[in-house]
């Protein structure tokens, strides 16, 4: 009998001691996040903060054409290291410098691969690292996110793989989201009903492809990927058509990481807004010298159909070289750095090298440099594929910047024209700007002369730009990169009278809205949408608009409701800016704002342009006030629907 007891003890001891060697725990510095992994079948993990688990059951797995990585995971070994550093971003979109501090746990596993986790006190991270000899497939992924509850769920829903990510936010109960249903683009939002949110997204997405996501219609969310395409047919100037795909989603390198899929948690929803979690997993930037790249203000002709009136304008106004002088001189007038010279300044779509002869584009780069303006140049991706020496041609010439547009895709292949893009310019010196585009995943801190990219439905679709979709940006697109979004427009409307049509194009929402967007949203390249025409017209409006950095050394979200409303304030140097913005849910919002953001030894005076008292009919209707404020003073905000408040401190 004792032999017995001393044999079932021993094998309770022994599945005891398996049963640890498998369950392994990682927490965030703080001791709040805590990343629980087990291993069986699968490699299984639970995220908690503060004792409540928010995610459990999630699985991992990469599936290879000759084996499934994860799937019954042999451990060979483990090892932890903490980091806690502090990086300064080349393009500093929030702050200036961003502290990083995270544990990481890297699990060695048996047949050359791992899986490292980094837990930081705002998320958690993971991603795939393989030390294969020779070139692998990818034949697919899984990222599987079993909800313990009804969560809702914040989406941006495409009609498949080909999408210039630009749809609107759908908000779902996750138990209603049907496997038959649209898939998602990332990042997605995730409110858990308790205490959390969680931002899910991807960084570091180097020749691989975009991760989507979609139900599997048991409350569960699982990964799909575009396949890589094999063979292409003629789908009009600007664009291909994929007539054949491979049936593997990557052929890669074998000795690599992959993307970071990452996980930022919040218990406020203004710390969405400070998210920085896709650059502390970026991988370090490329270039040696980056003292040619620089963020600035760009007047755009594209929204305003590049035809100014008024007194002033004694020529012919359209795609010609007046008409461009004339921008360029309204830019130096208001130390705009950039203009932008959209569709039609070449003679064709098709040909980079032959510019339309009614332009003069030699002409204007010279006239540009006399007065401190550069040129920026619209192309689509196509062209450029098929004209891959214009990078050089176009740095001969003096162009300083590139609009690379419509690749609506983000397939492998499409990944990688990104990152060859990115490279080739920055041989040259040339600054991008990436339209028709899936979300910023890193590649812009590789290669910093990418500033920003659209991938957000903006102001370029007039009546379908809503404030109350937009309120979500600053809390999901823009919380995780660059966002070319073209604000300022002078022209305003509320939605129930908006009426436009281009030259004489017009937005949703107040005159105080459209100056908010420029402190709220971040671009490295901020566009000044309207007519230069309209900006005369408007001077306090436009004088304000082009003091306001398009880089910031710090960011302070004030107050914040996702889906509702948000007041950021952002300090460059001495000055501080504030700016807030609000659907058209309530007449009109009423805030107390703490200014214990100032110094506290500094009298401010403080400009702000608020919602008149009529905006909610007439959104035009704006009050400038001036008063001098200090530290510990409370500020009085008050928004119109689709309303917004701006203001510099000096």
């Amino acid at each position: 009998m004792k032999k017995y007891i001393f044999l079932l003890l021993f094998a309770c001891c022994l599945i005891f001691n398996i049963q640890a060697q498998n369950k392994i725990e990682l927490f965030s510095p703080n001791g709040e996040i805590k990343v629980s992994i087990r291993l069986s079948d699968k490699i299984y993990y639970d995220v908690s903060c503060s004792n409540e688990k928010v995610l459990e059951n999630n699985s991992l797995m990469l599936a290879l054409k000759e084996q499934v990585l994860g799937e019954h995971p042999k451990l060979s070994g483990q090892k932890r290291k903490s980091v806690k550093e502090t990086l300064t971003p080349i393009v500093p979109l929030k702050f200036a410098s961003i502290d990083n501090e995270y544990n990481q746990l890297l699990l060695n596993f048996r047949d050359n691969y791992s899986v490292e986790f980094r837990a930081f006190n705002d998320g958690i991270a993971y991603r795939f690292i393989t030390r294969f000899k020779k070139d692998i497939e990818v034949i697919g992924e899984d990222f599987s996110l079993q909800l313990p509850s009804e969560y809702l769920l914040h989406l941006q829903q495409p009609e498949g793989f080909k999408t210039g990510y630009e749809e609107f936010y759908s908000h779902i109960p996750s138990t209603s989201w049907k496997p038959s249903d649209r898939m998602s683009v990332l990042p997605i939002l995730i409110d858990t009903h308790k205490s959390y949110k969680i931002l899910v997204c991807e960084a570091d997405l180097s020749d691989y492809p975009c991760m989507f996501l979609k139900s599997d219609g048991n409350n569960n969310i699982t990964s799909v990927f575009p396949k890589v395409p094999l063979e292409f047919g003629d789908d009009g100037d600007r664009s291909l058509k994929i007539l054949k795909e491979a049936d593997y989603i990557a052929k890669t390198n074998g000795k690599r990481s992959f993307p970071w899929r990452y996980f930022s948690i919040v218990k406020e929803d203004k710390h969405l807004v400070e998210n920085t979690m896709t650059y502390k997993l970026a991988a370090p930037n490329q270039l040696q010298d980056v003292s040619w790249i620089k963020p600035g203000q760009v007047s755009w002709e594209w929204w305003n159909g590049a035809i100014p009136y008024g007194e002033d304008v004694t020529f012919k106004a359209g795609c010609n070289l007046a008409t461009y002088k004339y921008y360029i001189d309204f830019a130096a007038k208001y130390g705009i750095p950039y203009i932008l010279m959209d569709e039609g300044w070449a003679k064709t779509t098709q040909d980079p090298y032959t510019p339309n002869p009614d332009v003069d584009l030699h002409e204007l780069i010279r006239y540009g440099k006399e007065k401190n303006v550069d040129i920026i140049l619209w192309l689509s991706w196509l062209t450029v594929e098929k004209n891959f020496d214009l990078f050089k041609v176009l740095g001969e010439w003096g162009v300083k910047g590139i609009k690379i547009d419509f690749m609506d895709r983000s397939d492998q292949w499409m990944v990688n024209f990104y990152e060859r893009v990115a490279k080739e310019a920055a041989k040259h010196h040339l600054l991008i700007d990436f339209h028709g585009a899936f979300k910023p995943a890193g590649l812009e801190y590789r290669y910093p002369n990418i500033l920003s990219y659209e991938g957000v439905k903006g102001m370029e679709h007039m009546w379908d730009c809503l404030p109350d979709n937009s309120v979500y940006l600053p809390f999901m697109r823009n919380a995780v990169g660059p966002m070319d979004y073209t604000p300022g427009a002078m022209i305003t409307m509320q939605p129930n009278v908006y009426r436009t049509e281009r030259p004489n194009s017009a937005s949703i929402g107040t005159r105080a809205y459209q100056l908010a967007l420029y402190v709220i949203f971040e671009s490295g390249l901020q566009m000044l949408a309207d007519n230069p025409t309209l900006y005369y017209r408007n001077e306090d409006c436009t004088r304000f608009i082009t003091q306001v950095p398009t880089t910031w050394d710090e960011t302070i979200v004030l107050d914040a409701k996702i889906g509702e409303y948000v007041i950021v304030a952002k300090r460059k140097g001495e000055k501080w800016f504030i700016g807030g913005m609000t659907n058209s849910k309530e007449e009109e919002r009423n805030f107390e704002i703490s200014l214990d953001f100032l110094k506290t030894d500094r009298c401010y005076h403080l400009t702000a342009f608020e919602d008149g008292i009529n905006a909610s009919r007439q959104a035009m209707h704006y009050k400038r006030r001036t008063l001098e404020v200090k530290q510990g003073q409370r500020l009085s905000i008050r928004m119109a629907k689709s309303g917004g408040f701006a203001g510099i401190f000096e």
